[in-house]
């Protein structure tokens, strides 16, 4: 566990931010939902619930997650959701 919050920590410095990402032969994007990019990436090797965003006008709670993937050629990808969506992707080269 300890190490996972490593990879998680230093995931957060030093990432390259896109729109898009390959796995195998597919492409996810921002605004897939969680299950399309499971279905198409598989299953995480980390998975963190960061809390929960109180929308301003609909007064609705929103779950906040983030998963990790990799390391893939010397990669890892952080994929960070908001209520089910795709709203960030990052990306960070290993050691």
């Amino acid at each position: 566990m300890k190490t996972l919050g490593l990879i998680v920590g230093l995931a957060l410095t030093g990432m390259a931010q896109g729109d898009t990402l390959r796995c195998a032969n597919q492409l996810i994007s921002l605004g897939d939902r969680s299950f399309e990019v499971q279905q198409k990436c598989g299953a995480p090797v980390f998975r963190d619930l960061l809390g929960y965003h109180l929308g301003a006008s609909d007064r609705r709670e929103s779950k906040i997650e983030e998963w990790v993937y990799g390391p893939e050629n010397g990669m890892l990808h952080i994929l960070t959701f908001k209520a089910n969506r795709l709203v960030k992707i990052d990306s960070k080269r290993g050691n």
